[in-house]
């Protein structure tokens, strides 16, 4: 789903640190989280004082300048999945995201992306903020969009590990293949492809400094797709990504 692109908060004086440890993170992704990318929100539900300390490490400690981009881009996406996390634990039992919040959803307005539920470095924020208005906005790697999981089927496999800088290349390169090699969201093929929404909504991302769509498939696709591949998009699975 595109969103428009929101400004990020910028660490003062006083917030600038080293970078954070996501081992918190970590183990409770490897404690709730299976092999598949599925969530068991009912038993995290009853178990949130590590991941609330978790919280509020990030909450305290936005990323400063001095941090690498790997270093940065690897809090973000973090963030990012912590916080949905979180959105969904709130509401808890739900069967999607989109059932969160108003009723009646105006995209940009009241969606459950929109709302501004956390603080990050002292500026509330949404999940708009970090996705739009901080990871694609500054960093130019439309690999975020194998990593950044809201939560449905049809997103990518949400990772059992936290992502780290050492690491973030190549788990990135693994969510690609991941992503792509999962015949319930991709379905490539030489002449003719079933993708994901991700690759018409984000279009703009993957064609950008005279890239294609078709290569960033076949960068990571078992079958590789001709040129001239007529491409058509699977309809999206927003049912929860529960256990």
């Amino acid at each position: 789903m595109v969103r428009p692109t929101l400004a990020a908060p910028h660490p003062t004086t006083a917030t600038v640190a080293a970078p954070i440890d996501h081992s918190a993170f970590d183990k409770l992704l490897k404690k709730y989280v299976n092999a598949q990318g599925l969530v068991d929100y009912k038993a995290w539900k009853t178990d949130q004082a590590a991941f609330n300390q978790y919280l509020a490490l990030l909450s305290k400690n936005p990323p400063a300048a001095s941090w690498s981009k790997a270093e940065q881009m690897a809090y973000w996406i973090n963030a990012y999945n912590a916080y949905t996390i979180r959105l969904i634990l709130d509401h808890y039992p739900v069967q999607s995201i989109k059932d969160i919040g108003t009723k009646i959803q105006i995209p940009f307005v009241t969606t459950p992306w929109a709302a501004k539920f956390f603080t990050i470095g002292g500026t509330k924020m949404s999940l708009d903020n970090i996705e739009h208005g901080t990871l694609r906005k500054q960093y130019n790697d439309p690999r975020i969009h194998f990593a950044l999981v809201c939560a449905s089927l049809s997103c990518p496999r949400l990772r059992n590990e936290a992502y780290t800088a050492a690491k973030l290349d190549s788990q990135l390169d693994e969510q690609g293949r991941d992503f792509l090699r999962n015949p319930a969201k991709n379905k490539p093929g030489k002449t003719s492809a079933q993708l994901s929404k991700y690759f018409d909504w984000y279009k703009g991302d993957w064609t950008a400094n005279n890239q294609t769509v078709v290569g960033w498939v076949n960068k990571y696709a078992a079958t590789k797709l001709d040129n001239t591949a007529k491409i058509s998009y699977l309809d999206y699975n927003w049912s929860l990504n529960e256990q």
